[in-house]
C-alpha cells in the first residue's frame, strides 16, 4: 500500500521485540509506600538510561486496598505491561495469591517473612524481614524502603544509585530522616548480599543502549507540561480521578511562569472559567474525567458557537455515573465528539503514547486558536496514570500559532453603532477574524445565541445558515491541513489481519503484531490519532486492504467500531475485541483472541 502524505511510518527498528527486559512488581495494602518504592527505583533506572514503563493498580479508597505497582525495565522503549513477572515484591497475602502464577522461569518472589512462610505456590520464594529491618534503623513504617534495598541488590544496582534519590525524596524532612532512609535501604540491600548470595545482581541488566537520562512522568504530566509549553498560564478545574494529576502538576509549575491554576466548586465553573480566560486572550485549558466532561457539555457548546478556543482534557475511567474511578475504560468516545447538543464544531485529538500526550498537549492550543474552536483531548487512565520515560523535548522544534488573530495595526476605524465582524461569512476556510477584547476598533458582540456577522443574536435563515455552514466548514480546512491523523505500521498491501485501536491500546497491539509477525503473519497497526473529525480518506484504503479487520478498545458498545461504520462507505466487516472489566489488556490475552481469529 502506498504511503499516504498524512500519515507517520513507524521505523523498523521499533517494530521488533528483541529488547532485553525484565519486569519488577510490588503488592501491598494503599497506605505502605508502595507507590513510592516504585517511584523511586523508577527514577535510579531512568537516570541510567533504562526505558521504563510503570502502572500502578489501585482502589478507590484514600486508605486500604490492594494496590500494586508493576514496571518493565528494558534497553528499548516499551509502551505497556505484560502479565509476567520477574521480580515480585509481596507486603501482602493477596499479592501471593493473585501475581505469584506470573512469575517467569528465571523469576523470584521476595517477600515478608510471615508471607513466605505460608505460601503454598511453585515459584521460588525468599523470605525478607522487611519490617523487622525497617525497624531496625528506622521505623517500620519504611518498610518498603527495605524491600528497595533488597531490590537493588538483585538487579544488580548499589546504594550510590538510589542515594541521591533519597536525598532528593526526604531531605525536605533533614539529615536526620534521609540517613535514616539510607540506612534502612543499606539493611535490605545488604541483606540479600549477606543471606542470600545466590540472587544477589541474579537480575541484572546489561548496560542502556542509550545511557542518556531520561524523563520519568506520568501521562498526565506530560500533558501539563505540553500544555505550559505551548504557552499555558491559565487552568481552572476540579480533582477527579484519574485526571487529578493535570492540575497537580500545574499547581507545582505555572506561578513560576507568571500562570495561574484554580481549584474551583465544580467542572461547570472550571470550562467556564478556561472560556472566559481563552475569550480575554490567555491560552486556557480545564481536565476532567466522564462525570466532570458529562457537566461540561452546555460549556462546551458555548465555546463552539461563540467561536473561542478552548482545550478540554478527558481522562476517561470506568463508567457511566461515578463508575469504576480507578480503573481503566475508553468508554467516552461518543460523549467526546456528540455530547454537546447541536451541530458543534470541535476537534477530538487521541494521543497513543507519553511524548503525544506531550505533543498533543502542546498543539491542542494551536489548533483551537488556529480553527477557533473547542479541542478535546481524549486519552485513557492508561496513558494519564502509566510512569514512563520519556526524551526531553527539542523545544527548539516547537512552534506556537496564534491563528487569525488581529492586530490594531490592522483595524480599519469604527464609530458607533458599528462594530467588528467577528464572525464574517466571507471566509473560504470558514475561519473569522478574532480581535482580543479591548483592541482599539475592534468592538464586537460575543453571545451563545444564534448571531450575525458582528454577534448581534440574529434569527433570520440565511444568516443562520451562514454561520453554520461557516462553522462546520473549518473542521473541512482542518482535515485539509492536519498532518498526524493516525500511526500506521501497515507492511503489507494485503494483509491478513488488520489491527485497529485508540488511545492507550497502542503498545499492547504493537507488540501482538510483532509476535503474529514473528509467526510469519501478514499483520498491519493503525492507530487513530485523530477521532473527529475521523480522517476518513487516510483510513479507507487500510480498512478495504486487509481481509480480516478487528477494532480493539474498552468499552462494551463498540464505540469505535460504530463510528467507522458510521463514516466510511462500504465499511468492510468489522470483528470487535472488547473489554470493559477496568483492567487493561495485556498482549498475551491479544495474541490469543487474535490467533481465535486466524
Amino acid at each position: 500500500m502506498a504511503a499516504r502524505v498524512k500519515i507517520r511510518k513507524i521505523p523498523e527498528e521499533e517494530r521488533t521485540l528483541q529488547n532485553k527486559e525484565i519486569t519488577w512488581q510490588a503488592g501491598g495494602q494503599q497506605g505502605e509506600g508502595l507507590e513510592s518504592l516504585g517511584a523511586i527505583l523508577a527514577a535510579a533506572l531512568s537516570g541510567q538510561g533504562y526505558n521504563l514503563y510503570g502502572f500502578r493498580q489501585f482502589s478507590s479508597r484514600i486508605k486500604g486496598g490492594h494496590t500494586n505497582y508493576k514496571i518493565r525495565i528494558a534497553e528499548k522503549p516499551v509502551r505497556t505491561i505484560n502479565k509476567k513477572c520477574d521480580l515480585l515484591v509481596a507486603l501482602d497475602p493477596e499479592t501471593l495469591t493473585s501475581e505469584a502464577q506470573a512469575i517467569t522461569a528465571d523469576g523470584l518472589i521476595i517477600a515478608e517473612k510471615e508471607l513466605a512462610a505460608d505460601f503454598k505456590g511453585s515459584a521460588p520464594i525468599l523470605a525478607v524481614p522487611f519490617a523487622e529491618l525497617a525497624k531496625k534503623h528506622g521505623t517500620s513504617l519504611q518498610k518498603n524502603i527495605a524491600a528497595l534495598g533488597a531490590t537493588a541488590a538483585i538487579i544488580g544496582l548499589g546504594e550510590e544509585h538510589f542515594a541521591p534519590i533519597l536525598h532528593r525524596e526526604f531531605g525536605r524532612k533533614g539529615e536526620e530522616a534521609v540517613a535514616m532512609n539510607i540506612a534502612v535501604f543499606r539493611a535490605g540491600w545488604e541483606f540479600i548480599v549477606q543471606n542470600a548470595a545466590e540472587y544477589s545482581g541474579r537480575l541484572a541488566l546489561p548496560p542502556p543502549i542509550n545511557p542518556e537520562p531520561k524523563m520519568f512522568l506520568l501521562g498526565n504530566e506530560a500533558l501539563a507540561l505540553g500544555a505550559m509549553s505551548a504557552g499555558a498560564r491559565f487552568m481552572a478545574a476540579y480533582p477527579i480521578t484519574p485526571a487529578s494529576e493535570v492540575m497537580e502538576y500545574m499547581v507545582k509549575s505555572v506561578r513560576q511562569f507568571g500562570g495561574q491554576m484554580l481549584q474551583v466548586e465544580d467542572e461547570i465553573a472550571a470550562c467556564t472559567m478556561a472560556i472566559g480566560a481563552s475569550y480575554g486572550g490567555a491560552r486556557a485549558f480545564t481536565a476532567t474525567s466522564g462525570p466532570g466532561f458529562s457537566l461540561m457539555s452546555e460549556a462546551i457548546g458555548l465555546a463552539a458557537m461563540t467561536e473561542t478556543p478552548l482545550v478540554v482534557i478527558n481522562s476517561e475511567r470506568g463508567g457511566p455515573s461515578t463508575g469504576l474511578p480507578t480503573k481503566h475504560e475508553q468508554s467516552d468516545l461518543l460523549a467526546a465528539i456528540f455530547n454537546t447538543h447541536g451541530d458543534a464544531a470541535k476537534i477530538v485529538l487521541s494521543p497513543t503514547t507519553i511524548e503525544e500526550a506531550f505533543t498533543d498537549g502542546f498543539e491542542a492550543f494551536n489548533l483551537a486558536e488556529e480553527y477557533q474552536c473547542p479541542v478535546i483531548i481524549l486519552i485513557d487512565l492508561q496513558i494519564s496514570l502509566a510512569t514512563q520515560t520519556m526524551a526531553v523535548p527539542d523545544y527548539d522544534k516547537l512552534v506556537i500559532r496564534r491563528g487569525k488573530i488581529i492586530e490594531p495595526k490592522e483595524l480599519n476605524e469604527i464609530k458607533s453603532p458599528e462594530y467588528f465582524p467577528r464572525y464574517r461569512l466571507a471566509e473560504a476556510d470558514g475561519i473569522s477574524p478574532r480581535v482580543l477584547p479591548g483592541t482599539p476598533n475592534g468592538v464586537c458582540l460575543g453571545t451563545g445565541l444564534e448571531h450575525d456577522e458582528v454577534g448581534r443574536p440574529s434569527e433570520a435563515k440565511a444568516m443562520r445558515t451562514g454561520q453554520m455552514e461557516k462553522r462546520q466548514r473549518k473542521l473541512k480546512t482542518f482535515l485539509q491541513n492536519y498532518r498526524d491523523t493516525l500511526m500506521a505500521d501497515a507492511p503489507y498491501e494485503e494483509p491478513e489481519l488488520l489491527l485497529v485501536g485508540m488511545t492507550g491500546t497502542r503498545g499492547c497491539i504493537e507488540e501482538t503484531t510483532a509476535a503474529l509477525r514473528a509467526e510469519g503473519r501478514k499483520v498491519n497497526h493503525v492507530q487513530l490519532r485523530l477521532l473527529s473529525p475521523l480522517p476518513v480518506d487516510d483510513l479507507t484504503p487500510y480498512l478495504r486492504a486487509a481481509k480480516k479487520v478487528l477494532i480493539v478498545e474498552h468499552n462494551a458498545a463498540a464505540q469505535l467500531a460504530g463510528v467507522l461504520r458510521m463514516h466510511i462507505d462500504a465499511c468492510p466487516r468489522l470483528e470487535s475485541i472488547l473489554q470493559y472489566d477496568g483492567d487493561i489488556m495485556y498482549p498475551e490475552q491479544l495474541l490469543a483472541r487474535c490467533k481465535e481469529v486466524l
